[in-house]
């Protein structure tokens, strides 16, 4: 039996997405995420923020890039990846990334009219962007 790799986060964008263009006109899109959780601890209110980095690749990159903010909150589905590289003292390093396979914006109408053209938004539901719908690739992840 195959194993599952299923992440889902609701949580704010720290930053605006840093979109690179790489060969074969494949974008990339990276940004931090952060969720929270409140508990009470002593009678005391606690709350736990995480920062997770999230990684989307081409045409949901793309749309990251036009409608994702800072602060911004979001719903993601994706994948867990950890993977290494050298730094620049040739140093072997270890990052955990989500890799999203889709994403749903969040929030009220208003909080995206400032980030499109007026009316750009006719209703309240939710917008849905899902990667790879039916393209399929030769990359390894």
């Amino acid at each position: 039996m195959s194993g599952i790799n299923k992440v889902i986060l609701v949580g704010h964008l720290g930053k605006d997405p840093e979109v690179r263009h790489l060969d074969n006109n494949v974008t990339v899109a990276s940004f931090p995420l952060a969720t929270s959780e409140t508990y009470n601890k002593d009678g005391k209110r606690i709350e736990q923020t995480e920062w997770h980095n999230i990684v989307m690749w081409r045409g949901l990159a793309e749309i990251a890039e036009k409608f994702l903010h800072k602060g911004k909150l979001v719903y993601i589905e994706g994948k867990i990846r950890t993977r290494s590289y050298e730094d620049k003292e040739n140093v072997k390093r270890y990052t955990t990334e989500i890799v999203a396979d889709n994403f749903t914006m969040l929030g009220r109408k208003s909080d995206f009219e400032s980030t499109g053209t007026p009316g750009a938004f006719e209703n309240e539901n939710p917008v849905n962007f899902k990667e790879n719908q039916d393209e399929e690739d030769d990359l390894p992840f």
